[in-house]
Order: structure tokens, then C-alpha cells, then sequence
């Protein structure tokens, strides 16, 4: 008679999980038929104007925020002493450093990350760069009347309000952008404008993510009637991206619609946003409900219109659905108590030993050696992980890591316009010290010198890789020349500070590694090859240039060393 073999511990966990919750589902099964049963007799209130109500002002309250945070730094631009001292003395270079400094800290401050000056003596317009010092901003060009494209300055200047909101496209990007421009006035008279945009396609997502129902839709319409939002177009590039006079004769055709709209607009006042939401039930057309909220400190208005069927379904169920709401809660709860020690907290811990194998230390995955399920996963990760991202001989990522993070870096700074460095190093006369000492000995000085580099870099999001060979990068993402430059000087540091002797080397007795360092505003044209081929070319001028040493090489110089 053959014994039966006793299931691997591989199985104990989905056994007992799986019982335990048929138990408890039956259990809340029966609890919320019952109360279904119970709860339909009493279903009788209709909250569509509720609910068009709450999301309209949860859109323009969303949009409204964004704008004030916005305009709220460039009015201290604006009302700043320095700023205005240097729009009325342009050339004195001392007040536009002043200006300069502030200026820079507010775009750093800004989400759209750019910022225009008008200046009226001159009519010269510049544009605010962080990463330039003060003594290289010249202007960009000067403002012309009669050119289309500077309106926005004059306009301003023409102005009685402080500032004005426009929707333009945004020539250097061609992207869509609200542009809010700033007047700068002393003793009654204007110096000049401050202008920043936000880019629709990063605001309209935030504004309309509620609008996931086909019987909802979501406008956003300024002072003039034109619809710059439309929650069905989200992902229309020439609604987001082109200045499309979408007027909302050309969405209603109702008189009372059109009426009701219009008379909410505020034109050029910004005080006429000092009104409640209104809402009306629309006498044909296929939604059944309109509400239109004001967006503060603007002339626009958030339309929100519902479909009568989705109004239907909401109002009339939604008692059922609390009732089960409540019900699944408890039945949440009661799967939590035994789910958590089962199976939650070992993928916890599970999951950030993951996080800190991704950091590059040596502590094992969690959960290595237990005999179930979340065992054998993790001794599978911890070996498919290590082989797959990490080389062998110096413990640091490897290629294919690189490659792949290089790119999804790329590709996710590339949004907002963040910078990328790139550092590539090869060590000095390596094939010398392999004859010399030995490959024994060789691979022990990689493994020094790629833990040095690593540990130069401080950010969780930094990571160094092999390149092949001797050669390593190191990836600093939103890091600017200057970052890149420091992490540089530390690692050379680091790596002299091992002094690993090298008796056949010309650059210096002990160990040394030449670097090459590059920085770019990351853009969708854009390669990993691009960045890692500019770091290259400026380690082989560090090569040329004596070794030991660094290169810096952005994408318009011919290199700068360290």
C-alpha cells in the first residue's frame, strides 16, 4: 500500500485562505440579499442635481486652485523691489542679477517651469532660466504691436486689472496653455509684464478624472463662450495642443441653455466669480441635467451635464448601494483579520526587500527558506532578480538594467521637461594592472571601484551600472549640471581614496579612473544612446586631457573639465 504524500507547504496558505473566505462570503452573501430585499421598498429620492452639482464645483474649484498657486508666485515676482528696480534700469547688471535670483527661485517654484518677461522701456522680452546665470540672459526678442504673437504683452499693458488670463499656443513647445500675465506697475505706471502658462494636457486629466461615465461630460468655458475642456476630448492631441475656437453655440443649440451659460461668463472682471453654482434641468438634448460652477479669479465657468439615465440609476439605487457598501465593508474587515497574517504582511515584507534588492544592498529577499507558496516565490525572485539586473562580478546593475532605467527615465522626465546626467568612467592603464597584478586581482579593484562609485551617489532614485569591461555610468536623474559636477568630484575622490596600488600607471601610483559627464533637458526626441554616447565622447577627452580627471559636456559645448 503506497503513503500518501503530504501536501508540499507550497498549498497551506491558499487552502486555508480559500475556506475561510467561502464562509465569510456566504455569510455577507445572505446578510446583503436580505437587506436588498429590504432596501428597495424604500428607494424614492432623486439626487441628480446633487451630483452635478458636486462634481461642476469640484472641477472649477480644481482648476481655480491651479491657476491661484500660479498666479500667486508671479505676483510676488511682480510686486517684488528688485524685479521692478531692474525694469527700470534694464542695463544695470547688478540689479538684474538681483532680479535674476528671485525670479529663478519662483520658476523653480512654478508647474509649468517657465516664465516670460515684457519690459516697456525697452519692449525687450526674456525669458527666465534657472540653469543660466544671470549674465548670459539676453533678450529673445523685442515686442511688436503689430505682431500677432505679442499681444499678450500689450494687452496687459493696456489693461485696468492687475493681470489677465488668455489661452494660447505656446510657440516654442506648441503645446495649449492658460497664460497668465502679470503687470508690474510703480507710482501708476508699468514696467513691464510677467507671463507663465499651464499646459492644458497636465490640468485637464486632474479636472475631469470623475468623468469616467460616457453619461457625464465636463466643460470648461471662458469669459468669450469658447470651450477650452472638454471631458470627451481628453485624449483628442488637437483639442489639448491647437487653439480650437469651439464656441458653445456649437455644442447648444437651446436658447436657455445658451442664455443660462452666458449669463454666468464674467468677462474681463475677475470680481465676477463671487457667485454659488446653479442648476437647471435642460428641456431637451441628450443630457438631462446642467450645472455651471464659477471658476474663482477667473471670468470662466465648469459646466457639468448628466445624462437622465445615469441621474435615474444613481438616485434610485443608491440606498441598495450603501446598504451593500456597508455590508462589503464589514466583509473587507473580516477577510483583512485573516488575509493579513496569512498572506499581507509576509508580501509586505516581501515587498520591500524587493525595494531595497533594487537599491542595490545584500540583504536577502524576505521570506527565502519558508516552506509555502511566498517561499518559493521569493527564492525565485531573489535568483531571477540578481542574474537579470545586477552583474555577477561587482554586486552593482548591469547593462540591461541601465538600458531599460535609462530610457524609462528618459521617457518620464521628458513630461516635465526635468534634466537627466549621465556619468560614464573607465579606469586608467586597466589592461596594464590586469599583466601587472593579475585578473584575480583585476576583478577585486572593479568590485572596489564600483562600489566607490555607488556609494557616491546619495538619491534613492541614482543608481551606477557596468557598462562592460572598466567601464561604468552612473544615471542622476533631475540632477542639473551642478549636481552632476559634485557626484563626479566625489566618486574621482572615492576611488583615489581606495589607493589601490598601480605601479605601471602614468596618471598616478594608485588607481584612477577617467569620467565623462553630460546633462540635458530630457525631451521625447531623445535617446538613452544620445546621453550615453555624449558622456562617452567626454570621457575620451579626459583621456586625451591626462586621465584622473573629468569632462563635462552638455549638448551645445565642447567640454569643460573638473
Amino acid at each position: 500500500m503506497r503513503s500518501r504524500k503530504r501536501m508540499p507547504g507550497g498549498g497551506r496558505i491558499f487552502v486555508r485562505f480559500r475556506n475561510i473566505s467561502i464562509l465569510l462570503f456566504a455569510l455577507v452573501f445572505c446578510l446583503t440579499a436580505a437587506a436588498m430585499t429590504a432596501a428597495f421598498g424604500g428607494v424614492i429620492r432623486n439626487i441628480s442635481l446633487d451630483y452635478a452639482q458636486h462634481y461642476a464645483i469640484s472641477s472649477a474649484n480644481a482648476l481655480s486652485a491651479r491657476i491661484v498657486k500660479e498666479l500667486d508666485l508671479i505676483a510676488l515676482a511682480a510686486r517684488s523691489g528688485a524685479v521692478a528696480e531692474w525694469l527700470a534700469d534694464e542695463d544695470d547688471e547688478e540689479k538684474k542679477r538681483q532680479a535674476h535670483g528671485e525670479l529663478a527661485d519662483i520658476v523653480r517654484q512654478l508647474h509649468s517651469y517657465n516664465l516670460y518677461v515684457g519690459v516697456e522701456a525697452s519692449r525687450n522680452e526674456y525669458r527666465i532660466e534657472p540653469s543660466r546665470p544671470a549674465d548670459e540672459m539676453a533678450p529673445l526678442m523685442v515686442l511688436e504691436e503689430s505682431r500677432a504673437g505679442d499681444e499678450w504683452y500689450f494687452n496687459s499693458i493696456a489693461s485696468e486689472n492687475e493681470y489677465l488670463l488668455d489661452v494660447d499656443i505656446d510657440e516654442i513647445l506648441r503645446r495649449k496653455r492658460v497664460w497668465l500675465d502679470y503687470k508690474v506697475v510703480r507710482d501708476g505706471a508699468p514696467l513691464g509684464v510677467i507671463c507663465t502658462g499651464l499646459e492644458f494636457s497636465h490640468i485637464a486629466g486632474e479636472l475631469f478624472f470623475q468623468y469616467e461615465d460616457a453619461a457625464m461630460r465636463g466643460l470648461i468655458v471662458d469669459q468669450d463662450g469658447v470651450i477650452h475642456i472638454d471631458s470627451t476630448r481628453l485624449n483628442d492631441p488637437a483639442f489639448l495642443h491647437d487653439i480650437l475656437k469651439t464656441r458653445i453655440e456649437d455644442e447648444f443649440s437651446h436658447p436657455a441653455v445658451l442664455n443660462a451659460i452666458r449669463a454666468h461668463l464674467g468677462g474681463g472682471d475677475h470680481a465676477w466669480t463671487d457667485w454659488d453654482a446653479v442648476s437647471m434641468r435642460l428641456p431637451s438634448g441628450p443630457y438631462r441635467y446642467m450645472t455651471i460652477a464659477p471658476v474663482r479669479h477667473t471670468g470662466w465657468v465648469a459646466v457639468s451635464l448628466f445624462d437622465a439615465s445615469a441621474m435615474w440609476d444613481i438616485s434610485m439605487f443608491l440606498p441598495v448601494l450603501l446598504v451593500m457598501l456597508a455590508l462589503l465593508i464589514a466583509f473587507a474587515l473580516a477577510v483583512h483579520a485573516v488575509s493579513y497574517r496569512l498572506i499581507f504582511r509576509p508580501l509586505g515584507q516581501l515587498s520591500r526587500s524587493l525595494k531595497r534588492l533594487r537599491e542595490d544592498t545584500r540583504e536577502p529577499v524576505y521570506g527565502v527558506g519558508r516552506d509555502d507558496e511566498l517561499g518559493n516565490i521569493a527564492g525565485t525572485i531573489q535568483d531571477l532578480f540578481t542574474k537579470s539586473y545586477y552583474d555577477a562580478l561587482t554586486g552593482i546593475c548591469n547593462r540591461r538594467y541601465l538600458e531599460n532605467n535609462l530610457q524609462h527615465y528618459l521617457e518620464f522626465l521628458s513630461r516635465s521637461g526635468g534634466y537627466l546626467s549621465v556619468l560614464m568612467l573607465d579606469v586608467d592603464f586597466f589592461k596594464k594592472y590586469n599583466d601587472a597584478y593579475g585578473h584575480e586581482q583585476g576583478d577585486i579593484c572593479l568590485r572596489a571601484v564600483a562600489q566607490a562609485l555607488a556609494g557616491s551617489m546619495a538619491r534613492s532614485n541614482d543608481f551606477a551600472a557596468r557598462y562592460g569591461g572598466e567601464e561604468f555610468v552612473a544615471v542622476l536623474p533631475n540632477t542639473d549640471e551642478a549636481g552632476a559636477r559634485r557626484v563626479a568630484e566625489k566618486a574621482l575622490a572615492a576611488i583615489r581614496a581606495l589607493e589601490i596600488p598601480h605601479a605601471d600607471s602614468s596618471a598616478a601610483p594608485h588607481v584612477t579612473v577617467s569620467a565623462g559627464v553630460t546633462t540635458g533637458k530630457a525631451a521625447h526626441r531623445q535617446s538613452w544612446e544620445d546621453y550615453i554616447n555624449r558622456a562617452d565622447k567626454a570621457l575620451y577627452m579626459s583621456k586625451q586631457g591626462g586621465r584622473d580627471r573629468y569632462t563635462y559636456l552638455d549638448f551645445g559645448e565642447t567640454g569643460k573639465g573638473g
